[in-house]
């Protein structure tokens, strides 16, 4: 087991959207996180991924209700186990995560993922972790060809840069203290985050060219969105083409049942 002392801090975003969630209502479940995925609760399968992953000293799940979550029968392993605790969140997701690292007892480095994000292993952990560099921002993303070699052709957020597409895997770094300001201005566009038009917006015209061009590597390009934020980004480029899926709609939960019932 880990020092608490030394290694990363995961922030696991368990809590709700404002209005009715698809996958929790699909399943009669107020709360998404304990929503089942091939007989395991999305949140205990996040959860038990980091706990193995030797580079996480401590796990701290944040949510709006987290007494519904921590009286669950089957995540009392979770309140025992005294690397993970839970802790209320605020009222937006980029305002909980930029609370948490300003509380001295949590404070920087943190990784970040979502309890939705039931495809994480130990190995991309630390495969993340080793390709997470001295970027404020690290960003988790999956190359379009990778993920449809691994799940099939699939309909995601593809962002398309020179040299190929790509999606986010729910999974971020956060190392410098340029990463605060990256929080504050994601707080501002959170609305946007499933426009790719909206959210290149928000970076002013000239940047926006770029990408609609596709004149810009996904380096460059985050590179580049980092630098108008007063923040170096830098994406960490997954090999298991899995981690592009998670659980946002109905759709996607008997894909990662398949996914994960079936054979690697």
């Amino acid at each position: 087991m880990t020092d608490a002392s030394h290694g990363w801090t995961a922030l696991v975003l368990a809590g709700q959207r404002p209005g009715v969630d698809p996958v929790a209502a699909q399943f009669g479940i107020e709360a998404k996180a304990l929503v089942p995925v091939a007989g395991e609760l999305m949140l205990n399968r996040v959860l038990m991924a980091l706990a193995d992953a030797p580079e996480v000293a401590r796990i701290v799940v944040l949510a709006q209700n987290t007494l519904m979550l921590a009286g669950h029968r089957d995540l009392g392993w979770a309140v025992e186990e005294k690397r993970i605790s839970f802790r209320v969140s605020g009222p937006t997701i980029s305002g909980s995560v930029l609370a948490a690292i300003d509380d001295p007892a949590i404070g920087l480095p943190v990784l970040v993922t979502t309890a939705d994000n039931v495809m994480l292993t130990p190995a991309t952990i630390a495969e993340f972790v080793a390709g997470a560099g001295a970027s404020d921002v690290s960003v988790g993303m999956v190359e379009r060809k990778r993920l449809e070699a691994a799940v099939g052709p699939n309909r995601r957020t593809w962002l398309t840069f020179r040299g190929g597409a790509y999606t986010g895997a729910n999974l971020f770094a956060l190392t410098g203290p340029g990463a605060r300001n990256a929080l504050t201005f994601w707080e501002r566009v959170e609305q946007d985050r499933k426009s790719v038009l909206r959210l290149a917006a928000h970076f002013g015209p000239a940047l926006m060219m770029k990408l609609l061009l596709r004149r810009m590597t996904v380096q460059e390009a985050l590179a580049a969105a980092g630098r108008k934020l007063g923040a170096t980004a830098a994406p960490v480029l997954l090999s298991d083409g899995r981690m592009g899926v998670d659980v946002d709609k109905v759709e996607d939960h008997v894909l990662a049942e398949r996914l994960l019932k079936g054979p690697r």
